[in-house]
């Protein structure tokens, strides 16, 4: 059964971050190198995200939420986080991911409210957590 997708606000998610069990996942292409990035948060491409799906399993093994961006999160955000979804649904092992999330506005309206943002071109983000 495929896991539903829910909305999470930047405030949203600002507080949500605190906690040791949310990734933030931007899917942005390349514009993510030059217009900055969620701290902490991993960069999985969208052009190359179905490939990576394993590869990310690995990387927020022990965390139970994830929290998909895109620019916007109209088009790419959400769908790799359905792709992720569905993936999910067909695995018989249980990866112990419970939530999946679309940040509304993506990482524009997170910048643009004023939150706190890395522009490091570390992969992954090393910056503290917001």
């Amino acid at each position: 059964m495929a896991k539903s997708i829910s909305y999470v606000t930047g405030s949203q998610l600002l507080s949500l971050k605190r906690r040791p069990n949310i990734a933030v996942v931007d899917v942005r292409d390349d514009e993510r190198s030059y217009d900055g990035h969620i701290t902490g948060s991993l960069h999985y491409a969208s052009d190359t995200f179905s490939d990576k799906m394993p590869n990310l399993i690995q990387a927020v093994r022990g965390k139970d939420t994830l929290v998909f961006h895109c620019a916007l999160s109209q088009v790419r955000g959400p769908k790799c986080a359905r792709r992720l979804a569905d993936y999910l649904g067909e695995l018989k092992e249980d990866m112990g991911i419970k939530n999946i999330m679309v940040l509304e506005r993506g990482y524009n309206g997170w910048e643009a409210s004023g939150r706190p943002v890395c522009r490091c071109t570390n992969i992954p983000c090393q910056g503290d957590s917001a």
